[in-house]
């Protein structure tokens, strides 16, 4: 059997996730474990070479507090730039982006995406933005909702104007949503519910969806 000591880190479970490499049959317990720790995640980023900013932690007596948190990587494609979000949302968002969004713009596009407009990652509300009920992954920077993207050449690909359409732009967009239940605990969709129309909502919060 071969000792740990000599595999290389993408395959070591030990090891912290490079989220620049290609996945590894460990890439499933490296997820986990960068999920449930704070430091593995930090470590993650500090082992890919991709600087991140933290942001302080910020307490809340009304269920709204920021813990763990980054500002999303200047490197990343989203706008408005380096919005805040937790150090796992960021992780996942990288992977997204590497292994996901970009492939299938290539696939279905001929083309790569240049910016990925999105909507925010904090906001201190509930579901749906109800009076009462549980709070939204929103309210502690754990979801990033994003609306439109944009390719390189400048045409743009919107959620509430291609989903439905037949054609590349609604296949890319479908593959985007199968894509991104890889990275995220919660993906929902236009085909969700009418509140998601126009956008992707993507979380990291304890409930597996992908809708």
């Amino acid at each position: 059997m071969l000792s740990l000591r000599y595999l290389p880190p993408a395959w070591d479970p030990r090891a912290p996730l490079d989220l620049r490499s290609e996945p590894s049959p460990v890439l499933d317990l490296k997820l986990w474990w960068l999920r449930q720790s704070p430091n593995a995640c930090f470590a993650a980023f500090e082992a890919s070479g991709i600087a991140i900013v933290r942001v302080p932690d910020r307490p809340s007596d009304a269920g709204c507090e920021v813990e763990n948190a980054v500002l999303l990587p200047a490197g990343s494609a989203v706008t408005p730039r380096q919005p805040v979000a937790t150090c796992r949302l960021a992780a996942a968002w990288m992977l997204f982006e590497r292994n996901t969004l970009q492939p299938a713009a290539r696939m279905h596009l001929g083309t790569e995406v240049s910016a990925v407009r999105h909507l925010g990652t904090y906001n201190c509300r509930n579901i749906n933005h109800a009076l009462s009920g549980r709070r939204s992954q929103h309210a502690n920077a754990n979801a990033i909702d994003v609306a439109a993207f944009v390719l390189r050449g400048g045409r743009e690909i919107s959620l509430s104007r291609d989903w439905s359409r037949a054609g590349p732009e609604a296949a890319f967009l479908h593959a985007v949503r199968d894509g991104a239940c890889r990275w995220f605990r919660g993906v929902l969709s236009p085909d969700y519910n009418p509140a998601h129309q126009s956008h992707f909502h993507f979380d990291m919060g304890p409930w597996r969806s992908c809708r």
